[in-house]
């Protein structure tokens, strides 16, 4: 996972955003935008993290943020520079990564599927309920 990472980490940079930033491009992209908190749940960025990364997506003119219905909330969402960014950039990600993976056949994604999920099926008992 961690040599994954290093490879896409690498790609991303050179698009010129984090892992973060991307992370979240990627993830309100072709969607009409999200509430922090379920960016949160999706991304898996901490609030901490979350909001200094929004602000700097924010600061490039590439994401916006409202409040909602209910004020307390802030709605996110990728302004029309954002999704000119996503559309151009998330498809050479996804095209990089597939080629990390072009010697797998269909029974080596579902022998790997498999085995992680064995071992988080075994990792999950380990937590307290």
């Amino acid at each position: 996972m961690q040599l994954f990472e290093k490879l896409s980490s690498k790609r991303v940079r050179s698009l010129g955003f984090t892992e973060s930033q991307f992370d979240i491009i990627a993830t309100l992209g072709n969607t009409p935008g999200m509430t922090c908190k379920e960016l949160g749940e999706k991304t898996l960025i901490t609030k901490g993290t979350l909001t200094g990364v929004l602000d700097r997506l924010e600061a490039k003119g590439l994401i916006q943020r409202a409040r909602g219905d209910d004020r307390r909330q802030l709605f996110i969402k990728l302004t029309p520079e954002g999704e000119a960014q996503f559309a151009s950039s998330f498809p050479e990600v996804v095209k990089e990564g597939r080629e990390n993976f072009r010697e797998y056949q269909t029974e080596d994604f579902e022998a790997l599927e498999a085995q992680l999920t064995k071992l988080k099926t075994s990792l999950s008992r380990q937590l307290p309920d």
